[in-house]
């Protein structure tokens, strides 16, 4: 096997395995969530292009950070659904199949839309406060951008990209994603990127919390020991390589403790 087929199955051999046995147990069933998001964006997207839906989408879940502050919580769950006017929809549809899909696999629904609105929630807080902190500051918005239309499942795709990296071991790939926001942020300095590196600190807290409730919760010590009667090997590289098989008991045994849908 050469070098780079190895590097593959160690990075997300573990994840591969997450995401494939639900599938293939249940098929489209396994990720419901996803596919009704698909659905809704859709819809929006539809409803925002018809001179009688483009109104009553903006007042449902458009939100501007110069609105008051209570209307915006409200409509920014909405908001995550509801396309860009000034992107293609199809890269919204297939970021929220793929990267939500994804999640829900690994996660459940209910994980999955929690860090998703925990993403959205920080960009949104976060352009409030940035706009205060003016144009001048490191982290600071212009005035302008209080009248942005701050709407998209990007947010949430980066973070939901993040976490299940990181959950199931793909480091390299949680480095990533983490890297390719901050060069868009240098070559794109506007609201959505700073935005996604908003949504980046809330994941990153996220991952600690989980990282601290696992290390000190009641099932630590024996998911460190013994994982479907399988040794885990913590260490250098290739330690989860060698217990990783596509398909098998070992593969679904990667050191983590299960998650309950």
């Amino acid at each position: 096997m050469n070098r780079f087929a190895r590097w593959a199955r160690e990075e997300w051999g573990p994840l591969y395995d997450a995401v494939r046995e639900p599938l293939l147990k249940r098929g489209p069933r396994a990720v419901p969530m996803t596919l009704a998001a698909v659905c809704l964006t859709a819809v929006l997207q539809y409803v925002q292009n018809q001179p009688w839906g483009f109104g009553f989408v903006q007042d449902a879940g458009a939100v501007r950070a110069q609105d008051p502050l209570w209307p915006a919580l409200l409509r920014t769950p909405l908001s995550l659904y509801v396309p860009a006017l000034d992107l293609p929809v199809w890269g919204a549809l297939a970021q929220i199949l793929f990267v939500f899909g994804i999640a829900e696999a690994c996660l459940g629904w209910w994980r999955t839309l929690g860090i998703a609105y925990v993403a959205t929630l920080a960009g949104t807080l976060y352009a409030r406060v940035g706009v205060a902190l003016g144009p001048h500051a490191p982290f600071g918005l212009p005035a302008t951008d209080t009248q942005v239309v701050d709407t998209g499942p990007s947010a949430a795709v980066v973070a939901l990209a993040v976490f299940v990296a990181w959950r199931y071991g793909a480091y390299v790939t949680t480095g990533a994603v983490t890297a390719a926001m901050a060069a868009e942020l240098l070559f794109k300095d506007n609201l959505a990127g700073k935005e996604h590196l908003a949504a980046l600190m809330a994941v990153g807290t996220l991952c600690l919390v989980t990282a601290v409730r696992q290390r000190h919760g009641p099932g630590h010590r024996r998911w460190d020991r013994h994982r479907h009667g399988y040794p885990v090997r913590h260490g250098g590289t290739g330690s989860r390589l060698a217990q990783w098989r596509p398909g098998s008991r070992a593969g679904r045994g990667s050191g983590l403790p299960p998650i309950q849908s």
